[in-house]
């Protein structure tokens, strides 16, 4: 009789998750069984999700399907809800409501951030959150229907608010959303006969910090800054949000603006998932060592936005929560569970960044690869070929439509598949899920 191959289960399907499956299918070729327990089918390129809201990308270029890119990986569809760590297994739901448990020999947590609340009145309820293909295609529905909206309003008020577009955070989400919306807008605004004779749309991109993308060498920083000023957009920095309102925005600094449009792009906070399993957590985020293993569980690893794991390259500091340590944390845990198991000899995670890109849209971009400055129509050249380079499927679909965005016409319509209120900030996840039903799935 054949002996049972050893089960992984990886809990999220997010940069580091996805790469640890695929980790793990390239260097076992069948040796272990590698089960994702996922909400969708698709692994989400976040990155580009921008483009999306800004009409240059259409949706389905910036999801890759879990199925078709790692064969071999049994994909169970469900919200995992609990571990019990003694009897090895994770509890989940599926989308029709229905409980399921499935036992591991290695378990791998991936599942990712949510956007971070601060405690300012009238956020929750009337900001838009940026965090999936959801907020996205909404907000790039809801800026299209206001400035429709407003080529029918008879107050100018009223037509300057449906035109006006704050962002909170100039990171590198809120930046990229700002750059990519006002190209937008601007399209919207040339293609609506209605509004030419009106004011030009207005972005304000607002930030406590003293500079926008203070993450970035400070050369490119002000690079990017040049580039969102010279299309209009008001920067605002040492300013945040001191009250939102369906009319508009109070300021920190006194100024009220008008607008009917808030986008929170303040950062992410780990899953509360997380906080629920009683594990170790620093920050929200699950304690582990630099092997990536979860103190006193040696079966369980952790990896990604979803563990404070120690940044070799700053002693006694945690990596940031990014795209290219999850990327490269994911492939480590692949290769330390197989260690785990007797397949090689595990490695402590260590990784010097290289470099950091902003997409501004159109050519031009903010970038530093290799620590190399670069800025306009090379660093747009160089991000881009990046995206492409790291996107694990797409390709050629993505490239054909910011071809087709170079020299056509933004194709602006509301589709209206995200109705208001489907992805409340609070939850950031669709709508309200099924009650649970009682029957129960067991995978031993």
């Amino acid at each position: 009789m054949a002996a049972r191959r050893p089960r992984i289960v990886i809990v999220g399907a997010g940069f580091a998750g996805y790469q640890c499956a695929r980790t793990l299918l390239r260097r076992t070729r069948g040796a272990v069984e590698v089960v994702m327990i996922n909400p969708n089918d698709y692994f989400l390129y976040l990155p580009l999700l921008p483009d999306v809201a800004g009409g240059g990308l259409e949706p389905r270029r910036v999801t890759v399907s879990l199925p078709a890119t790692l064969p071999g990986v049994q994909l169970v569809l469900g919200e995992a809800d609990g571990i019990d760590p003694a009897q090895r297994t994770v509890s989940y739901t599926d989308p029709e409501g229905t409980r399921g448990r499935i036992g591991y020999d290695r378990l791998v947590l991936t599942v990712g951030s949510v956007n971070k609340l601060l405690p300012i009145p009238g956020i929750a309820e009337h900001a838009l959150g940026f965090r999936g293909i959801a907020e996205a295609l909404y907000l790039r529905d809801h800026l299209t229907r206001q400035a429709e909206m407003a080529a029918t309003a008879v107050s100018p008020v009223e037509r300057q608010a449906r035109t006006t577009a704050v962002v909170v955070g100039a990171g590198y989400t809120g930046t990229e959303v700002t750059a990519q919306g006002v190209r937008l807008t601007d399209a919207l605004h040339r293609q609506n006969t209605a509004l030419g004779a009106g004011p030009k749309p207005r972005w304000i991109l607002v930030d406590i910090a003293d500079r926008i993308l203070p993450e970035l060498d400070e050369r490119l920083s002000t690079e990017a800054d040049r580039v969102l000023r010279e299309r209009g957009v008001e920067v605002r920095t040492g300013v945040s949000v001191k009250e939102a309102g369906p009319q508009g925005v109070r300021l920190s600094d006194g100024t009220h603006v008008p607008s009917r449009t808030l986008v929170w792009c303040v950062g992410v906070r780990p899953d509360p998932f997380v906080a629920s399993l009683g594990l170790p957590t620093e920050k929200g985020r699950l304690c582990v060592d630099p092997l990536l293993r979860v103190p006193q569980q040696p079966e369980i690893y952790s990896c990604g936005d979803t563990a404070a794991v120690p940044d070799a390259t700053n002693p006694g500091s945690h990596t940031a929560m990014t795209a290219q340590h999850a990327h490269r944390q994911g492939k480590l845990a692949a290769h330390n569970v197989l260690a785990s198991l007797g397949r090689g000899r595990p490695e402590r995670y260590s990784h010097h960044d290289l470099g950091f890109m902003v997409d501004l849209g159109g050519r031009d971009a903010a970038a530093n690869p290799l620590h190399v400055p670069l800025s306009g129509l090379p660093a747009a050249a160089v991000t881009r070929a990046y995206h492409l380079f790291s996107q694990p499927g797409n390709r050629a679909r993505v490239s054909a439509d910011w071809l087709l965005d170079a020299v056509l016409p933004r194709h602006a319509v509301q589709l209206g598949l995200i109705p208001a209120g489907a992805v409340p900030l609070e939850t950031d996840s669709p709508t309200t899920p099924p009650p649970a039903r009682t029957r129960t799935i067991r995978r031993e």
